[in-house]
């Protein structure tokens, strides 16, 4: 995500929007820091990516990237899991798991992570 993110500070390297949060990133992510200061820049419309997410551990998600000719320079990245694999059984966890925290708040009660 660093690397993508270098992309888009590239493409404008005065917008504020892009600079301050890298900046507060590099302060608080020894990782982050350490990907940035790789200079590294990928521009890539479709691949793999592993994340790691607390309530349901490794994922392993296809993504593709859509330009919007609507709006010239925004992107949308899709993401799936392979259908009947343990990321997507992950990812409808996590799904059940929102559902019942939202209800849980809508009626007053507090929820913790």
């Amino acid at each position: 995500m660093a690397a993508a993110l270098r992309v888009e500070a590239g493409r404008n390297p005065h917008d504020r929007v892009l600079s301050d949060p890298s900046g507060l990133l590099s302060t608080r992510s020894e990782e982050f820091r350490v990907q940035w200061a790789r200079h590294e820049v990928w521009f890539h419309r479709s691949g793999i990516k592993r994340l790691h997410r607390p309530l349901a551990g490794g994922l392993t998600l296809a993504y593709e990237v859509l330009d919007l000719s609507a709006d010239p320079g925004l992107t949308l990245a899709i993401y799936a899991a392979e259908a009947g694999s343990a990321s997507e059984k992950a990812l409808l966890e996590l799904d059940r798991w929102s559902t019942t925290r939202a209800k849980l708040t809508s009626i007053g009660v507090e929820t913790q992570v």
